[in-house]
């Protein structure tokens, strides 16, 4: 089994300039394994220019995702939302205008509304670069992101509608039925595929395909 970690997009890169690859579709989805969680990836490329990146991460203890929305216009950073959702929730919204300067910024915890900091703007910006060049890695590597609910014969329903049966090893195989074992409804599972291998990233009793992005209002 294939794991996709930070430290391994670097490799893929080189790998895949070596190699003759289909064009990128505008729309993509991709994930990899982070040291405290899971990340998974939607973006889309338009034809002005902009280009969309919405990251979730999921920890490995806990259940408090989180969402950070990024935006750019050719090349330029122009607005990063993040949102929280938990006993104490957090927002945090950056904008910036055509020649890059600070227009807006505004974080809330539980309510209460604060400025960030140069510092803080500063990280938002460098977290947001650091995004987008492991979107880049992915991408270029064919690592693709799928998500559905989990079947008791072993498929998967697609959140796009489709039965597939993923080429997991017994370990996923074994996490999926015990997940599914404590569950009163479907499991949904997130997974990546790539000319490497298939692996499991993700189960959880939520229904991923509820919030998924869609090509067309993304």
């Amino acid at each position: 089994m294939f794991g996709w970690r930070m430290l391994a997009l670097a490799g893929v890169l080189f790998l895949s300039a070596c190699r003759s690859t289909p064009e990128i579709p505008p729309f993509t989805a991709s994930g990899y394994l982070a040291d405290d969680g899971v990340v998974r990836l939607w973006r889309k490329d338009n034809n002005d220019g902009s280009v969309h990146l919405l990251a979730a991460f999921s920890p490995w203890s806990g259940d408090k995702t989180s969402t950070s929305d990024y935006r750019w216009q050719n090349d330029a950073l122009t607005s990063v939302d993040y949102q929280l959702q938990g006993k104490q929730p957090e927002q945090v919204k950056v904008r910036f205008d055509d020649r890059g300067g600070l227009s807006f910024m505004q974080r809330e915890v539980n309510g209460q509304k604060q400025q960030l900091s140069s510092d803080q703007v500063a990280l938002w910006q460098y977290r947001a670069t650091q995004m987008r060049n492991t979107s880049d890695a992915l991408r270029a590597g064919r690592v693709v992101l799928r998500q559905g609910r989990w079947n008791p014969d072993g498929t998967i329903t697609t959140c796009e509608g489709q039965i597939v049966q993923p080429e997991f090893d017994r370990r996923a195989q074994e996490r999926l039925s015990e997940r599914q074992r404590h569950a009163k409804a479907r499991v949904s599972a997130a997974w990546l595929e790539a000319p490497e291998g298939t692996q499991l990233l993700l189960v959880a009793n939520e229904d991923f395909c509820a919030w998924q992005p869609k090509p067309d209002s993304f």
